[in-house]
């Protein structure tokens, strides 16, 4: 699959933008803070619902309007399909094929993005919501039954903790409405676990082949899911619901003393191990990156086995935090597949027949021109 076009109306710094797309590799040229992030971070956002930037929608309105919108065309094997958000104060609103969507996650999935910036390299040693976060929006983009879990979920958990702090508090007293808020999240955590396994197991049959050509076959890379509850890829739903059940049970009084759910997905964590060694206690700086490229091109890999499409991709100011060892295979690897997206303020000293090839785009002051 392919963007053809986009079109931005009061978006960050842009009041009116419009650009045509060829599918192959897009340089977005410019110094920083002209506006080049904001045009990766739009075409994210089309895709995702939601930015990978900022979790205040807000941000994305240019000063002093009342919305922003995002349009684009994205072509597929077989169709080619509009697809609009516009975002206000108000909240989104999503159309596929000039159809409202109901549920952002009926829309999510209609173009499937892989997102590589400098802060991915932190995936293997930032804080575990960096984890989590990478994990529920790549499951999201190719299972819209995951991204409703995951919605009703955080419902109940923000339902939960108030009623905690109630009990906390003393505000309230009965506990059987606590006995029912947990009955529902167990309900969706235990979905939302289990899908997680899944992914994983395949993400590992992608990333390890890949880690090991990147490490000229000197490094194998396991991935483990970390749950904080004592569950197993081998449990069932049913035995893991009995776990979960066991556990609120005995944290119970804790969590009315603290006032806060103690577990569940929303603490769970990833790890990755090199050679059987932690790399983020253990790792070099060049493992860690290794590690996070290795996942970056696994993505793209798995969600073509599991939609029959490549991803865009979109390399957001990354070529120059790799070497050039890296940066290779990294363009070796999308060459004449993927559909790629990338800002830098110079292509200077990347000398790849990739970028020879490239549409190039400069952008200055919120001005996008085409240069080839």
């Amino acid at each position: 699959m392919y963007i053809e076009n986009l079109a931005l109306r009061n978006y960050r710094n842009y009041q009116n933008l419009e650009l045509s797309f060829e599918n192959k590799v897009n340089v977005i040229l410019g110094e920083n803070a002209q506006g080049k992030t904001n045009v990766m971070e739009s075409i994210f956002v089309l895709a995702m619902a939601k930015s990978h930037r900022t979790s205040n929608d807000k941000d994305l309105i240019r000063w002093d309007e009342e919305y922003a919108k995002i349009e684009g065309r994205v072509r597929k094997q077989t169709t080619s399909i509009p697809l609009e958000l516009t975002i206000s104060k108000k909240g989104k609103k999503a159309k596929c094929n000039h159809i409202e969507q109901k549920k952002l996650s009926q829309y999510v999935g209609n173009m499937n993005v892989v997102m590589f910036a400098p802060e991915d390299l932190h995936l293997v040693k930032g804080a575990p919501q960096v984890r989590r976060r990478f994990i529920d929006m790549e499951i999201g983009q190719v299972s819209p039954v995951y991204l409703h879990d995951m919605s009703q979920y955080h419902k109940i958990l923000i339902q939960r903790n108030h009623y905690l702090k109630l009990l906390q508090t003393r505000k309230q007293t009965d506990t059987a409405m606590l006995d029912v808020l947990t009955e529902q999240f167990i309900h969706y955590a235990v979905k939302i676990v289990e899908r997680r396994y899944r992914f994983l197991h395949l993400l590992q049959n992608w990333a390890e082949p890949i880690h090991s050509g990147i490490s000229r076959n000197l490094e194998k890379l396991k991935i483990q899911y970390k749950p904080s509850l004592d569950v197993s890829e081998s449990m069932d739903l049913t035995k893991m619901i009995e776990v979960f059940e066991d556990k609120f049970s005995k944290v119970r009084t804790r969590e009315i003393e603290r006032g806060v759910t103690l577990a569940g997905p929303h603490r769970d964590d990833l790890a990755f191990f090199v050679n059987g060694r932690d790399v983020q206690t253990f790792g070099s700086q060049g493992q860690q990156r290794t590690t996070a490229l290795s996942l970056k091109l696994a993505e793209i890999e798995l969600i073509h086995a599991e939609i029959d499409e490549y991803p865009i991709l979109l390399l957001d100011d990354v070529l120059s935090e790799l070497d050039d060892y890296r940066q290779s295979h990294l363009l070796n690897t999308i060459q004449g597949k993927v559909q790629t997206f990338v800002t830098t303020t110079s292509v200077d000293g990347i000398d790849h027949q990739t970028l020879r090839g490239a549409s190039t785009f400069t952008v200055h002051q919120g001005n996008v021109i085409q240069v080839k």
